[in-house]
């Protein structure tokens, strides 16, 4: 039997790969065999990089209270202490939004925690 090399199954699995592989540069977004690892790369660091992006996110928070506890007097680490003392529940999320769209409930979030730490 002859094998078949113009047929609808393979031209759409080649078709699919350039999609997938459509912006990547040179060869590897034109090119069937070089787009074929390119895009089987590019999907295996899409995987691991959506998890990763939530460290980078928790960071990017704590960085920014980091910023906005010390223009309020505080280190980051005391003012997380401090709202452990004081039982307040708050995740950094929540509370880097805070400090960027309400500074003055920041500001009474802050109190709180200096005053559970003695500050």
């Amino acid at each position: 039997m002859s094998r078949a090399i113009d047929g609808t199954k393979r031209k759409n699995h080649r078709k699919k790969i350039l999609k997938l592989a459509k912006g990547f540069r040179g060869r590897r977004g034109t090119n069937f065999k070089a787009a074929k690892d390119a895009v089987v790369k590019a999907l295996c660091s899409a995987y691991v990089d959506r998890r990763d992006k939530k460290g980078v996110m928790r960071s990017l928070w704590i960085s920014r209270l980091n910023a906005a506890c010390r223009a309020e007097g505080i280190s980051y680490s005391r003012f997380i202490d401090g709202l452990t003392k004081a039982n307040v529940v708050i995740n950094r999320k929540a509370l880097s939004n805070m400090a960027i769209e309400d500074p003055a409930a920041f500001k009474e979030v802050v109190a709180v925690a200096k005053k559970a730490i003695g500050a």
